[in-house]
């Protein structure tokens, strides 16, 4: 196997040993009646324990293991393409949450499986692995189950970090802790980092540099959204030449904000239209009351209702249609930043060819929106109304400026889609060859 050999364990994690042996029971009854309140079989629940409910393939299997849905989304592309290049090649892909199971059961390339990942106890993940047996476990981003690595990187499996992202506070948090920082970051082969910053946390972390290497946003380059070309054809023809702004996955809070700048905008403007979807589609009678106090006309999608001509504001209140307005329009703000709420993934919009405003409370997304911002990719705004009418009417009016933003855009995703080649490499260079020997 790759690399030098791991570091000593140390007290911190002998004693994160013993105590996962004690609460795994409690642990053990709050995820199994997680998942059975969704209604899974208890064959699945009892994946947790690491008791397998699918064979192991023969050949070489390939493990991925995930956190939650964007995360797991996130790695099909890159096992699409991994797949391509090692057409003998299992998948394996391990989550936690019933939810990202159902959507990658929907979007699973060939030869790959989905199981729910073991407790981080010895018991379950020994029996995991023994069932298992894994020649290449990639851990995405910061899913980092202490047992589960040791336990992997001892039987031989070699372990890769991919689209490493670290906050400050986890940074803040291991640095108190050099030792099991090292000690822990050391059982991988490799560490992929989404940006420069992270390659740096991890060194000051105990990593090492020659371990290190920069590689995609990994939801940069999953598949673009859907779209409903029947859908997107009535709304072009019921709207005609009317401009039109996207407000994607906005939050209670934000609505009335979006709508005050809708209002601004009208002005000069008076034919825009505003095609506004929330986040959560069951808050759809609040939101549309919250257009009918503004003043403003409102055309509901979930009741089966176009945009006329003189709608000011068509309210897309349904599941899985964002990818088709955002094919719609490509000046597009998103939610979940004009108050603190973490912000949305501006890959999907970008991968459509839009161009993005967000507010400032994007803290999960930082790092990304700091790069394209930079890159004039995206544009931030403060929490006011008036600053959002703004740069909207800025983008409406001056057509080679938000040009300039949509390639800028383009050219980000582009790059990206070109480093994940260079991780797909990477990353089969770790697989074993055939027969067992070293690749």
């Amino acid at each position: 196997m790759s690399g030098t050999a791991p570091a000593r364990r140390t007290l911190l994690y002998s004693l994160y040993c013993g105590a996962s042996a004690l609460i795994a029971p409690f642990a053990w009854r709050k995820v199994a009646g997680k998942l059975r309140d969704y209604g899974l079989p208890e064959e699945r629940v009892r994946e947790r324990l690491g008791h397998a409910s699918l064979p192991r393939p023969a050949g070489r299997l390939i493990w991925f293991h995930a956190a939650s849905v964007g995360e797991s989304l996130s790695v099909l592309t890159l096992i699409a393409r991994m797949g391509e290049q090692a057409p003998d090649a299992e998948f394996l892909i391990t989550s936690g949450t019933p939810t990202s199971a159902e959507l990658i059961a929907k979007r699973m390339p060939p030869r790959c499986r989905h199981q729910f990942p073991p407790l981080d106890t010895a018991a379950a993940v020994d029996r995991f692995l023994a069932h298992w047996q894994p020649d290449l476990g990639v851990f995405v981003e910061s899913e980092l189950w202490p047992q589960m690595l040791v336990r992997a990187r001892k039987m031989g499996c070699p372990l890769v970090l991919l689209n490493a992202r670290l906050s400050d506070k986890s940074v803040a948090g291991w640095t108190k802790r050099p030792a099991t920082a090292q000690f822990i970051l050391d059982q991988f082969t490799l560490l992929v980092t989404q940006n420069q910053k992270t390659a740096a946390n991890l060194q000051a972390m105990g990593a090492a540099p020659e371990r290190i290497r920069p590689g995609s946003n990994l939801k940069a380059v999953s598949a673009p959204l859907p779209v409903d070309q029947d859908a997107l054809a009535k709304a072009r023809t019921s709207i005609g030449e009317r401009p039109v702004w996207v407000a994607s996955s906005t939050h209670e809070g934000e609505e009335e904000t979006v709508l005050e700048a809708h209002k601004t905008l009208l002005k000069q403007h008076p034919d825009l239209c505003l095609l506004l979807a929330p986040r959560h589609p069951e808050r759809g009678d609040a939101v549309e009351a919250l257009v009918k106090d503004a003043g403003l006309s409102c055309a509901r999608r979930s009741k089966g209702v176009l945009p006329g001509t003189q709608t000011q504001v068509y309210l897309a209140d349904t599941l899985g249609e964002v990818g088709t307005w955002y094919a719609l329009s490509p000046l597009v703000f998103l939610g979940g930043s004009l108050r603190e709420i973490g912000g949305h993934n501006p890959f999907e919009p970008m991968q459509a060819g839009a161009a993005v405003i967000t507010g400032t409370g994007h803290y999960n997304f930082a790092e990304t929106y700091a790069e394209l911002t930079a890159l004039g990719a995206a544009v931030e705004v403060q929490s006011a109304a008036a600053e959002l009418a703004e740069q909207v009417s800025k983008w409406l009016e001056k057509p080679a400026v938000f040009q300039a933003a949509r390639d800028a855009a383009k050219a980000f995703i582009s790059r990206q889609s070109d480093q994940l080649d260079k991780t797909v490499d990477a990353l089969l260079a770790l697989l074993p060859r055939k027969g067992g020997q070293d690749g």
